[in-house]
């Protein structure tokens, strides 16, 4: 049987494969998941880095995309919900070079939790901000590499 955080991670492999194949290159794995936050790692990799032995501005980029909407597809799912999920926006600050695994973390389980109330309610595109803060804990602890900040969209799917 598998675990709670197995299984997101398995969903997470196959959506990549099956639906955005960018993300399955960069082999992304969840770390921790609960109600208000989730945890996404990303190994700095041949395929991952760039021309500095940095993580490439790209795979930053999926790493954002995959911690701000998998918890809003998770709390979806756990409600028993479909819903259109969407990045509407994005705006990135970089303030160190990633050069080791890097970890992406969104706390806004509540913003999300209140999106989806919404939606489910109203039938609206909801569109919100979420925060994405990315660290290297090998070789700078909590010190942030980037933060992101993504429009996430959602609508309640009929």
């Amino acid at each position: 049987m598998l675990s709670p955080l197995q299984k997101a991670n398995l969903y997470l492999s196959l959506f990549g494969f099956f639906k955005v194949p960018f993300i399955w290159l960069c082999r992304p794995k969840i770390l921790k998941l609960d109600d208000k936050e989730v945890e996404v790692k990303i190994p700095l990799k041949r395929r991952t880095k760039n021309h500095l032995n940095s993580m490439y501005f790209g795979v930053l980029a999926v790493g954002a995309d995959v911690a701000g909407g998998f918890l809003a597809m998770n709390k979806a799912e756990q409600q028993g919900e479909k819903i259109s999920l969407a990045f509407k926006g994005v705006k990135g600050e970089f303030f160190k070079r990633p050069e080791a695994d890097v970890h992406f973390k969104c706390v806004d389980g509540g913003v999300i939790d209140h999106m989806l109330e919404s939606t489910l309610e109203t039938g609206e595109r909801i569109n919100q901000d979420v925060t994405i803060i990315a660290t290297c804990p090998s070789l700078h602890g909590e010190e942030a590499m980037a933060e992101f900040s993504l429009t996430l969209s959602i609508k309640k799917v009929a």
